[in-house]
């Protein structure tokens, strides 16, 4: 069973490196939340072969993101993992995501803003409808982010299809926004 754990762990480390993170964050938290009860910063670090200071330093970061608390105010007291995660998520497509759309949306209102107040001979090489259609298309980026943003994922296995209904009828009312 632990070799199947860790390749869960692995597979989910992978993941959040492919985000910009360090797969020990997600490996980390993906064997805390596994784990029916709270783990040692020693525990993990034999579990994963690495380091006591690399799982320390991890831990402390996870601790910061809001996904893993420890159980007591203990000096070595064990760890959980934070099952809510969408908190996190949110933060990270606010604080990543949206500012580069937000970036591109400004670029790109400048943009058309000087092609529309100047002479059309020294614009003539730019299309100004293919750059209103780039905005459009940052302005339908940043509505389905600030929606992403506000949902809050069910907390119980038992509400996750409500959920994922709500969410279809979410994407396709995005479809028609055209």
């Amino acid at each position: 069973m632990s070799l199947r754990i860790r390749q869960v762990c692995e597979a989910v480390g992978q993941f959040i490196e492919y985000w910009g993170f360090k797969a020990i964050h997600g490996r980390i938290w993906t064997f805390l939340a596994l784990r029916s009860e709270p783990v040692s910063q020693i525990e993990i670090a034999e579990f994963f072969g690495v380091s006591r200071s690399l799982v320390s330093g991890a831990v402390a970061e996870l601790i910061e993101h809001g996904l893993v608390r420890p159980v007591s105010d203990h000096r070595n007291a064990p760890y959980e993992a934070v099952i809510d995660f969408w908190p996190t998520i949110s933060d990270v497509l606010r604080d990543r995501e949206w500012m580069l759309v937000e970036a591109a949306r400004l670029a790109l209102d400048g943009a058309i803003e000087e092609m529309e107040l100047s002479n059309p001979r020294s614009t003539a090489r730019f299309n100004l409808e293919r750059m209103r259609l780039l905005l459009r298309m940052a302005e339908l980026a940043q509505a389905l982010l600030r929606l992403l943003i506000g949902i809050r994922v069910p907390r119980k296995l038992e509400e996750l299809g409500s959920w994922l209904k709500n969410s279809s009828k979410l994407i396709r009312s995005l479809r028609n926004l055209r």
